[in-house]
Order: C-alpha cells, then sequence, then structure tokens
C-alpha cells in the first residue's frame, strides 16, 4: 500500500489530528480494504460524490487522476458523468465532464505505445504502481501459461514485489519496445531495450518500470510453479529513481 503523506505535508502544522486523519484513516485503512470494495469503485464513489456536492477544484482533479490511475476507463468515467447528469444537473456534468476531458482527453499521447501486442487497458492493478501502465493480455485467462504485454508511460515504475513460490514459479519479461528499468534488490539496476531478456527469480525482491523519458513496453510471462503469488511491496521512491535516471543523463 502506498503511504498517503499530502494530509501532514499541508495541514501537519495547522490541524494535525485532520491529517491523520486523512492519511491514516481515510486513504490509510479505508481505501487499503481490498476485499471489500476495489480502488476502481472507491474512486468512483469519490468522483460521483464530488460531481454531486458541485466541487470541481484541484482535490476533484486529483481524484479524476487517481480514478484513472485505478483502472477506470476514459469511456466509464463519460458513462458515469452523463448518467449523473440527469441526476444531479447539466451545468455539474459540464464541469465534470472538463476536468475529465483534462485528464483523459483523447488519450493522444498512449496513441501508438504498447508495441507489436498493443496497449489494451489501464492496468487494473496500478494501485501497485507510481504513474499509470497498462495491460493487454496475449493469452486468455485460465492458460497454462499467463502472458500479457505491460506498458509503462515515461516515469511510471511498479513497488517492489516478490513473485513467490515453493516450487518453480518466476517471471521472465520480454522487452518489446522503448527504454526501460530491471532492479533485484541489492543488485545494480540495468537498463532494458527492446529485445532484452529479463529471467526473475521467484522469491526475490525487484521492480521494473519505463525510464523517465521513455515509453516502455514488456511481455511477462508468469511461469507455472506450485503456490504461486506475488507479494506487493513498498514503491521504489522519487528520490532513488530520479537518481537512476540521472546517472542516466551523464552517460
Amino acid at each position: 500500500m502506498k503511504k498517503q503523506t499530502a494530509g501532514r505535508m499541508q495541514m501537519g502544522d495547522f490541524a494535525p489530528e485532520f491529517a491523520r486523519f486523512n492519511d491514516d484513516v481515510l486513504f490509510g485503512e479505508v481505501w487499503s480494504r481490498e476485499n471489500q470494495l476495489a480502488p476502481k469503485y472507491r474512486s468512483l464513489i469519490a468522483v460521483v460524490s464530488f460531481i454531486s456536492r458541485g466541487i470541481f477544484d484541484s482535490s476533484f482533479s486529483y481524484h479524476m487522476s487517481k480514478a484513472r490511475e485505478n483502472g477506470v476507463s476514459r469511456q466509464e468515467m463519460v458513462e458515469t458523468i452523463t448518467q449523473l447528469a440527469f441526476y444531479v444537473g447539466w451545468p455539474f456534468a459540464w464541469s465534470a465532464l472538463r476536468v475529465a476531458k483534462e485528464v483523459y482527453g483523447n488519450d493522444p499521447e498512449s496513441a501508438g505505445h504498447g508495441g507489436i501486442f498493443g496497449l489494451g487497458q489501464v492496468n487494473p492493478y496500478n494501485r501497485y504502481f507510481t504513474g499509470i501502465s497498462y495491460l493487454n493480455p496475449v493469452t486468455q485467462p485460465g492458460a497454462r501459461l499467463s502472458i500479457a504485454n505491460v506498458t509503462f508511460e515515461p516515469g511510471c515504475r511498479n513497488f517492489w514485489h516478490c513473485h513467490k513460490a515453493t516450487e518453480g514459479g518466476g517471471q521472465v519479461l520480454i522487452c518489446t519496445d522503448g527504454l526501460g528499468w530491471y532492479q533485484e534488490r541489492g543488485e545494480e539496476p540495468r537498463l532494458l531495450k527492446p529485445g532484452d531478456i529479463v529471467i526473475s527469480t521467484p522469491n526475490r525482491d525487484h521492480w521494473h518500470g519505463a525510464t523517465k523519458d521513455s515509453w516502455f513496453s514488456h511481455l511477462a510471462f508468469e511461469l507455472p510453479g506450485k503456490d504461486c503469488s506475488t507479494e506487493w511491496l513498498e514503491p521504489v521512491s522519487d528520490e532513488a529513481y530520479n537518481a537512476l535516471n540521472a546517472n542516466q543523463d551523464q552517460d
């Protein structure tokens, strides 16, 4: 779970208890209860609540952006606002759509990305990513070998994580487009280019994602094994990631 700090940063000195409730209770305890309600639907509830009350400030833009990150597609957001217009008022819907257009637009920057396997949809697992990624399954659900094309916007990377297994397991990445990073815990990061292959050892912490200036796509092969699961850990810090990209600029 990504730790929320906005409350303490903006209100910590002035209203410390409010900041604590915001960061630790609302965005900590409530938003993290994934078995109760997925982040995608929590985001939609937040967006609908703001529209219903006619609030279209920076906090609304934030929740709209989080909805996109949490997997609410452009089509789903437009349809939600369109139906809501008949309940809360046409002017509110106009205001909401203006913000949605800024956040989603026509996705012109994503056009042409995703490599030969295609961009797909906003990744439903974006709660474990910094930035926005896209997922396009290559094999059908239930296939013996799971293969998906994952695309990262510039600056996007997933959290540290581990593919756990008691036998077999692990992951193979085949880079298909753009430039990216891969790093295992305790090892030097590796710059990835199209054609590069990464064999991710099971039970070993690692992360991967795009460089700061490039889109990046890879095929992810989930290798079969026994008792396989993914354990998501802490985010890759901005400091570590920015230092990594600064070193790349100097090479």
